[in-house]
C-alpha cells in the first residue's frame, strides 16, 4: 500500500490559479499599462491644480467678508465710541443686523483693551469678567505685530462652538481693543464638500501660515503617529511658499496624498487639495480593466470566480470560528450572569434597607440633638434620657455601616486593631443574622495582642465563617466565637510550608453542625466548590476568607469530622508596635454668619430635621422637596451660599444633576451632598465624582455644623471646562 498524500489546501490552489491568471495578461499589457499610467497622472494633477482654484477663490471670499464685517464695526465705533459702548443692547442689535447680510458670518465679539468683552451677538449680556488678554491673537494685535490675526478657536471659548476667527485691531496710534469675526469651519467644509462631490478620495484644507489648521473636510483627525506628513508639508512651502505639488503621507488621516497647495493673494494662509494616491491607481485599474475586459474576457471572469471562491472559503471559516467562539461566549456569560444577578439582589437589599433606615436616624438624632441644646441647664434628668437616646441612634449607626460594608467589596486597609473588642461588638449583628435557633457563646482571651488587618474585611469574614455555620445547624445549635494568644512552632511550620514560625492572634469559629468529610475539608477553600444544592450557594464564602487571611499575611486551618461539627482557625501575626493616640479635641458647631442655605430632600421628617439645625446654627435656609423646585428657589432667589441635597431625589433628576444646574446658574455656589449609603458605594455606583464633599447619614448637629463651616470657608476651587472641581 502507498502512503496517503497530503491533501493540498484548497487555499494555495486558488492563490495558483489566481497567479496564473493576472500574470499573463499583465505581461501582455504591460506596455500599454505605462502609457495609460502617465495619462491619468497627469488628469490627476489637472484636476487638482483646477479644485484648488475654485476653493482658493472661496476662502478669499469669505475672509474678505470678514474683513469687511470688522471694518463695519470698526467704523460704527469711530461715530461715538463711548456712547455706542455703553449701550450693550442697541449695539448688539445693530450688528447683528449687519451681519444678518452675511449667512457665513456666525458672531462678532468686541474686546476693550483690557482684554474683557464689550458685546457679543453669541451671548447677552457677556460676562465683562472674562479676559481674553492672553489669547495669542489678542497679544498680537496689542503690540502691533500685526493690524489682522486669522486663527481657529477651536475650544469655542469665544462663541461656545468651534469658529475660524479673523481679529482685527481698534485704533492704529492708540490700541482701543480687539474686533473679531468668526464663521463656522462647517461653513468651509460644505463648501469642499460640494465641490469634491463627498468623495472620500480627496481632502481639503485651509491652514495659516505656521501650519495651525482652521479648516477641512473631512473633519480633522489628530494622531501623534504622523506628525512627519505634516513637517514635510510646511518645509516644501517654506522652499516654494507661493504654490506646489508634492506626495507625502497626509497629516490629517495617516494616508498618502498627491497633495497641491496654494498661498491665498491677499491673506497669510493657504488652500491645500489631496487625492488619495490609491485612488489614482484606482483610474488606471479601471482603464486597464476595459483593456482587460475588452481584450481577454475569459481571463477577467476566470479571476473574478476565483476570488468569489476564496471570498466564499474564507467566508465560511471565519463564520464557523466565529460561531464556535460565540457558543463558548454565552455559556460563560450566561453562568457569570447568574451569579452577578444573585450578587446584586443581596447587594441591593442590604444597602436599600440601611438606606432608609439611615434616613430614619437622621431625623432621630438630629431631633434629639435640638432637644439637648434646648434643654434648660437644670434638666440634668431628661439630658441624661437624651444622652441613651443618642447612644441607642449610634450603636443603630454602626450596625446600618456594617450592613453597608457587606454589600460591597473594597481594598485592604489595614489598621491597628483589638481583634477581642471587634469579635464582643459584633455579636448583637450576628445573633440579629443568625435567627434564635442558633445559640452564640464568645469566649475572650485576656491580654489579647494587636494585629494590623482591615476591620471592615474581617467583619465580613467572620460573618460568612457565621453564615456558613448556620447553613451546617439547620435545626439549631451553638456558634462558639473565641480568641487567643497562639504560638505557630518550627515543627507546625514544617507541616504547612506557607506559615512562618511566630506569635499570632488565634480567631476561631466553630459549630455544632453537621461537619465536613474528608473529601469536602480538602476542597474546602477551592473557589466555587460548594455542597448546597444548586442555587443556594456560590461556593465563594470560604475562598473569599481564605484570600483575605493569606493577604494579611496570616494562616488558615479547618478542623472537622462528621457529626461532630466544623471549627475554622484564623491566625494573625502579632503587631508589637503600639501606636501613638491623639489627644481627643473638644467637639465644637462653628456657627453661622449669616449665610445662605438651601436644603433639598424628598424626606420630608429628614429636611424638617436638617431646616432646624441650621438654623439653630444661625444660619438662612431655604427647603424644597425635589430637584425642580430647588433650581427654581436657585434662579428666583439667588444670593445662595451652598446646597445641601440629598444624591437620591425622585421626578428623574437625582442631586448630582441638581448641583451641575446650581453651578451653571451660580457658579460661586458650593454643594454638600448626603446619603444613606458609604462613600464608597457612592463613588463605586459612578453616582458621584471623586473629591466631592459627603457627608453620611445619620449625621450629628456637631458634625453637620462642622461640615458646612469647613465648605463655606474654604478656598473656591477653579473649574474645568466639563463642570468638575479641580482639586
Amino acid at each position: 500500500m502507498h502512503a496517503a498524500e497530503p491533501r493540498r489546501s484548497p487555499t494555495r490552489v486558488l492563490q495558483g490559479l489566481l497567479l496564473a491568471a493576472v500574470v499573463l495578461p499583465l505581461l501582455i499589457l504591460a506596455g500599454g499599462g505605462w502609457l495609460a499610467w502617465r495619462t491619468v497622472e497627469a488628469d490627476a494633477v489637472r484636476d487638482l491644480q483646477r479644485s484648488l482654484a475654485v476653493t482658493a477663490e472661496q476662502a478669499t471670499k469669505i475672509l474678505d467678508s470678514q474683513i469687511l464685517v470688522a471694518d463695519r464695526v470698526q467704523d460704527l465705533l469711530d461715530d461715538d465710541a463711548p456712547a455706542v459702548l455703553a449701550d450693550e443692547a442697541g449695539l448688539r442689535d445693530r450688528i447683528a443686523a449687519m451681519i444678518a447680510r452675511f449667512p457665513q458670518i456666525t458672531g462678532v465679539l468686541v474686546l476693550d483693551a483690557a482684554g474683557h468683552p464689550v458685546v457679543s451677538t453669541a451671548r447677552f449680556p457677556v460676562d465683562r469678567q472674562l479676559d481674553f488678554a492672553g489669547r495669542g491673537f489678542f497679544t498680537k494685535l496689542r503690540t502691533l505685530e500685526r493690524p489682522v490675526v486669522i486663527g481657529p478657536d477651536l475650544g469655542g471659548s469665544l462663541f461656545g462652538e468651534p469658529a475660524l476667527i479673523v481679529a482685527r485691531r481698534r485704533g492704529m496710534q492708540r490700541f482701543d481693543g480687539v474686533i473679531v469675526v468668526a464663521i463656522s469651519p462647517r461653513t468651509i467644509e460644505s463648501f469642499d464638500q460640494t465641490l469634491l462631490d463627498g468623495s472620500n478620495a480627496f481632502l481639503a484644507a485651509l491652514f495659516c501660515s505656521d501650519g495651525t489648521p482652521l479648516a477641512r473636510y473631512p473633519k480633522e483627525v489628530r494622531d501623534d503617529r504622523i506628525a512627519d506628513g505634516h513637517k514635510r508639508l510646511l518645509e516644501r512651502i517654506a522652499q516654494q511658499p507661493l504654490a506646489g505639488l508634492l506626495r507625502i503621507q497626509s497629516a490629517f488621516d495617516d494616508v498618502e496624498r498627491l497633495v497641491a497647495y496654494r498661498r491665498l493673494d491677499t491673506y497669510p494662509v493657504y488652500v491645500a487639495i489631496g487625492r488619495r494616491w490609491s485612488s489614482v491607481w484606482t483610474a488606471w485599474f479601471g482603464v486597464m480593466a476595459t483593456h482587460l475586459v475588452i481584450g481577454v474576457p475569459a481571463t477577467a471572469a476566470l479571476i473574478l470566480l476565483i476570488l468569489l471562491a476564496m471570498r466564499r472559503t474564507r467566508a465560511q471559516e471565519s463564520a464557523l470560528a466565529a460561531l464556535q467562539t460565540e457558543v463558548r461566549r454565552r455559556e460563560i456569560a450566561e453562568e457569570a450572569l447568574r451569579q452577578a444577578q444573585k450578587m446584586e439582589a443581596i447587594g441591593r437589599l442590604t444597602g436599600g434597607i440601611a438606606h432608609d433606615f439611615n434616613n430614619h436616624l437622621t431625623v432621630i438624632s438630629s431631633n434629639v440633638e435640638l432637644l439637648k441644646r434646648r434643654l434648660p441647664r437644670n434638666a440634668e434628668p431628661l439630658n441624661r434620657l437624651a444622652e441613651a437616646a443618642m447612644h441607642g441612634v449610634q450603636r443603630a449607626a454602626t450596625l446600618t455601616h456594617r450592613l453597608l460594608a457587606f454589600s460591597r467589596q473594597q481594598p485592604l486597609d489595614p489598621e491597628p486593631l483589638d481583634a477581642g473588642r471587634l469579635v464582643s461588638g459584633m455579636s448583637d449583628l450576628l445573633r440579629r443574622t443568625l435567627g434564635e435557633a442558633i445559640e452564640i457563646e464568645t469566649v475572650l482571651s485576656g491580654g489579647l495582642w494587636q494585629v494590623r488587618i482591615d476591620a471592615h474585611q474581617l467583619e465580613n469574614a467572620l460573618l460568612n465563617l457565621a453564615v456558613n455555620a448556620r447553613d451546617a445547624m439547620p435545626q439549631g445549635g451553638k456558634l462558639i466565637l473565641e480568641t487567643a494568644n497562639a504560638w505557630l512552632d518550627e515543627a507546625y511550620a514544617a507541616m504547612h510550608e506557607e506559615v512562618k514560625p511566630g506569635q499570632y492572634v488565634m480567631i476561631a469559629v466553630s459549630d455544632t453542625g453537621t461537619g465536613m468529610s474528608a473529601e469536602t475539608l480538602a476542597r474546602a477553600f477551592e473557589p466555587f466548590y460548594t455542597t448546597k444544592p444548586i442555587g443556594e450557594g456560590t461556593g465563594l464564602g470560604l475562598s473569599m476568607v481564605y484570600g483575605f487571611v493569606k493577604q494579611s499575611g496570616g494562616h488558615v486551618k479547618i478542623y472537622s469530622e462528621p457529626g461532630r461539627g466544623s471549627s475554622v482557625k484564623l491566625y494573625f501575626p502579632r503587631w508589637a508596635r503600639q501606636p501613638d493616640r491623639a489627644p481627643a479635641r473638644p467637639a465644637v458647631s462653628p456657627a453661622g454668619a449669616g449665610e445662605t442655605i438651601l436644603v433639598v430632600e424628598d424626606d420630608e421628617a429628614v429636611r424638617r430635621a436638617a431646616v432646624a439645625a441650621l438654623q439653630e446654627l444661625g444660619y438662612r435656609v431655604l427647603e424644597a422637596p425635589d430637584a425642580m423646585e430647588g433650581i427654581q428657589l436657585l434662579v428666583d432667589r439667588g444670593g445662595i451660599d451652598l446646597l445641601f441635597t440629598d444624591i437620591g431625589l425622585p421626578g428623574g433628576v437625582d442631586g448630582r444633576a441638581l448641583a451641575d444646574a446650581a453651578r451653571n446658574a451660580a457658579p460661586g455656589i458650593k454643594v454638600l451632598f448626603t446619603t444613606g449609603y458609604t462613600r464608597h458605594a457612592v463613588l463605586h455606583a459612578g453616582t458621584l465624582e471623586e473629591g466631592a464633599h459627603l457627608l453620611p447619614k445619620p449625621f450629628t448637629l456637631q458634625q453637620l455644623g462642622a461640615k458646612v463651616r469647613e465648605i463655606l470657608d474654604a478656598v473656591p476651587h477653579q473649574r474645568t471646562a466639563s463642570g468638575t472641581a479641580a482639586r
